[in-house]
């Protein structure tokens, strides 16, 4: 009896020595490693940051291939992609070289106006732009415009500012039949209409080739590699001295291609230089403003925010205790 207490007494000390030894450990690597939120909290960021190295590298993989499957060419590709040029009036900061859209509405009215009409634009859009207002007017004067009088008679009357440029057609069914088929579109948004913008005006317009073997081309249509298909409804229409420039510039073949989109652009967008203008302007203000706006809120609000509202029971007219 006295042997077997022995045992038992001997076997309890055993395992509370082991207990305590077990949590000594413990406590020993919590001490090392911190506290238990210490813990779990480096397991989070740990994990996040392996999460975001993850999700960054398949966004840069991602772009990578998209950037590659949109400016790669296939041999199957039925247009190939016009190069980039660095054109003025790119860029946050710059704006239209005038000289040249000047020079490109040349290459319009003796070359493109023929087939091609630019409907949103008015002799008006020209003023304090692209020309003055009295060279505006003269140029509106130029032009006979299809109106009617006070008589409903149908008349043509020299152009005013308010005029829009005159179509070359009186419909569309009219410069298809006048074109074996094809109308021709209007180019007053063209240069933001076509993928590649002014790279694609300018390619198409110095891209003609004689067709490689394979390619036909019927009568009346040219081979053009930039035009999809790569073959186009209108010939080849600059050449090389082509027109002659007022002022006096080569009208070398890329010169007219180059004006010609220019001012094609300039079409599309003809308050492009304005907005930027405006753009600087709101940019220099945004800070005064920001300050205005901060300081003036926290005026607004600063009695509203810090005003406290405490209920105070006056004698005599406690509220009644509920039973």
């Amino acid at each position: 009896m006295h042997a077997s207490s022995s045992t038992s007494y001997a076997r309890a000390r055993f395992l509370h020595c082991a207990l305590h030894a077990r949590d000594t450990s413990a406590t020993v690597r919590l001490r090392e490693h911190g506290s238990c939120r210490e813990v779990m909290q480096r397991a989070v960021t740990s994990g996040v940051s392996r999460f975001g190295a993850v999700a960054a590298g398949v966004t840069i993989a991602g772009g990578g291939l998209i950037y590659a499957l949109e400016n790669s060419v296939y041999a199957s590709s039925d247009a190939v992609h016009p190069y980039h040029l660095p054109w003025p009036h790119r860029g946050n900061f710059a704006s239209f070289d005038i000289a040249s859209v000047r020079r490109g509405y040349e290459v319009y009215k003796q070359v493109c106006a023929a087939c091609h009409s630019l409907k949103f634009i008015h002799y008006r859009h020209f003023v304090d732009t692209i020309m003055t207002e009295e060279e505006a007017k003269a140029e509106a004067a130029d032009a006979l415009i299809k109106d009617i009088d006070d008589k409903g008679n149908a008349i043509e009357r020299p152009g005013i500012l308010t005029d829009r440029l005159p179509d070359p057609y009186p419909n569309k069914k009219a410069a298809a039949a006048a074109n074996n088929g094809a109308a021709p579109p209007d180019l007053s948004l063209m240069a933001l209409a076509r993928h590649g913008g002014d790279d694609y005006v300018f390619a198409l317009l110095t891209g003609y080739f004689d067709p490689p073997a394979g390619i036909k081309v019927d009568d009346g249509k040219a081979y053009n590699p930039y035009f999809p298909g790569g073959v186009i409804s209108m010939p080849q229409q600059l050449f090389d001295e082509g027109i002659e420039y007022k002022d006096g510039t080569p009208a070398t073949l890329s010169q007219q291609a180059k004006d010609v989109a220019t001012f094609m652009h300039w079409c599309a967008e003809p308050f492009h230089d304005t907005r930027k203008r405006w753009g600087l302007k709101i940019l220099a203000l945004t800070p005064l403003a920001a300050v205005v706006l901060i300081f003036g809120k926290r005026y607004i609000w600063t009695f509203t925010k810090s005003q406290k509202f405490i209920f105070k029971s006056v004698k005599g007219r406690e509220p009644p205790k509920s039973q």
